[in-house]
């Protein structure tokens, strides 16, 4: 190939990259010069046909298209590249004149702030708050509480096990309630006041709240694996129903800031309390007015229950009670449906802050 056919070669690259518009198409027209059938990629080949001088000569007059050819196609890798650059930027460019985006402030989950609100109205009426392990032995989180091995009222409260075992051979479970910091707490109250017990003297009345996660198999519009739950206990000398329900009904009028709410007590069964009751609320005006509506159980403690908690059932008697804030957040909000509070959605958790 003469000098005037090199030339030629060159300015047809030269042409055909500069009417490639992207790098695939640029990609192609390169393949025709340096390809496996490539015209440079052919006169290279042909090289070893020639004598040692006209390698001489030949050789390089074809290194020198191939080095021509090259700095065209990456001139126009580079163009190309630029050209897809300047694109981006104007496409992203930014007005810096703008304000700048405010980070909208966050804020306490609608159950955080009901756990809140509650732990404070009892605070107010003299009840310590309690916390305690959500993994929890089958002996605080059943026996304990008057719910021996096999017993049906288990079915109950199906719950999530852990493989480990206790020490009666029990495996371990996220608790099903928090039932069972009532009885370490009683313990560690009872273990507190050791000298007046063994003098045989009255102990301080044991008034605590524990309010904090739960789990059992269930879910539903009102129900999840995973629920809040706030039980509360109140052991003295001289503490009964009468007090339960004087407790009970200020802590709702407190809570839903309503002095025409109405409270009834309808018998029950729960293995830790006896007698027991649930405890229905019922709104005088409102889209709820009417309507009786579950918001705890609650009873007297049965003298089983006092005793796992180390104290004489014939000396200390009083009450207990269990709701799940979750409910009471849905009636406060007008939340038909418990699953929206934990779907994470911000539009929604927004609307209360």
């Amino acid at each position: 190939m003469s000098t005037a056919d090199l030339d030629a070669l060159i300015e047809q690259a030269q042409t055909q990259f500069a009417q490639s518009d992207t790098p695939a198409a640029l990609e192609d027209a390169k393949a025709r010069f340096f390809g496996k059938s490539g015209q440079i990629t052919e006169l290279m080949k042909g090289m070893a046909q020639l004598s040692v001088d006209e390698k001489k000569t030949r050789g390089a007059a074809i290194n020198q298209a191939k080095q021509a050819i090259e700095q065209a196609l990456q001139a126009r890798r580079q163009a190309l590249a630029d050209a897809e650059l300047a694109r981006q930027l104007q496409a992203e460019r930014l007005d810096v004149t703008l304000p700048g985006r405010l980070r909208q402030p966050g804020g306490l989950h609608p159950v955080s702030r009901t756990m809140e609100r509650i732990e404070a109205i009892f605070s107010s009426m003299g009840f310590d708050v309690a916390d305690g392990p959500e993994v929890e032995s089958d002996w605080h989180s059943f026996t304990s509480l008057n719910n021996p091995p096999n017993h049906p009222a288990r079915s109950m409260q199906d719950t999530f096990y852990v493989d480990i075992k206790d020490e009666q051979g029990q495996h371990y479970n996220l608790r099903p309630h928090t039932s069972p910091m009532q009885v370490r707490y009683a313990h560690q109250h009872v273990k507190k006041h050791a000298a007046l017990n063994a003098a045989g003297k009255t102990i301080p009345d044991v008034r605590v709240i524990a309010p904090g996660r739960t789990y059992r198999v269930d879910s539903d519009a009102t129900h999840s694996p995973m629920f809040h739950q706030c039980e509360g206990l109140w052991l003295g000398e001289n503490v009964s129903f009468k007090d339960l329900k004087y407790v009970f009904t200020n802590f709702c009028k407190t809570f839903f800031e309503r002095d025409d709410l109405v409270l009834r007590f309808r018998p029950s069964f729960f293995p830790f309390t006896e007698p027991s009751a649930e405890i229905d609320i019922q709104f005088a005006s409102g889209p709820l007015a009417g309507r009786w509506l579950e918001v705890a159980g609650s009873g007297q403690v049965h003298p089983n229950v006092v005793r796992n908690m180390g104290l004489d059932p014939e000396q200390y008697i009083g009450f207990a009670f269990g709701m799940g804030p979750d409910r009471l957040t849905m009636l406060r909000y007008g939340v038909n449906d418990l699953r929206l509070f934990f779907e994470g959605d911000v539009r929604f958790l927004s609307q209360f802050q």
